[in-house]
């Protein structure tokens, strides 16, 4: 692994972790009243964007990172429409 690789393993953790403590408050109390539905549809939009650049390029710290957040963030997106509806 080149040092250019080694940082966006290093960048994708980051990020990617950084995510998780948010996804898992918002599982765990199921309070989806404060995201914004139009924000996080077009977050969730746009890591999928990511993750198809990504498999393009063979930018594998692209594609973990961004596999990663997407099935967190469209989880999310899913909770949020579903809570939404049923209120």
């Amino acid at each position: 692994m080149n040092y250019t690789d080694g940082l966006g393993y290093i960048a994708a953790a980051l990020t990617t972790c950084s995510f998780i403590p948010q996804a898992w408050l918002t599982f765990r109390s199921r309070d989806v009243r404060g995201i914004s539905l139009s924000m996080y549809g077009a977050f969730t939009l746009g890591i999928a964007l990511w993750l198809g650049y990504g498999v393009m390029l063979q930018a594998w710290p692209v594609v973990i990172a961004n596999a990663i957040t997407f099935v967190l963030a469209a989880s999310i997106l899913v909770m949020k429409i579903a809570l939404t509806q049923k209120r």
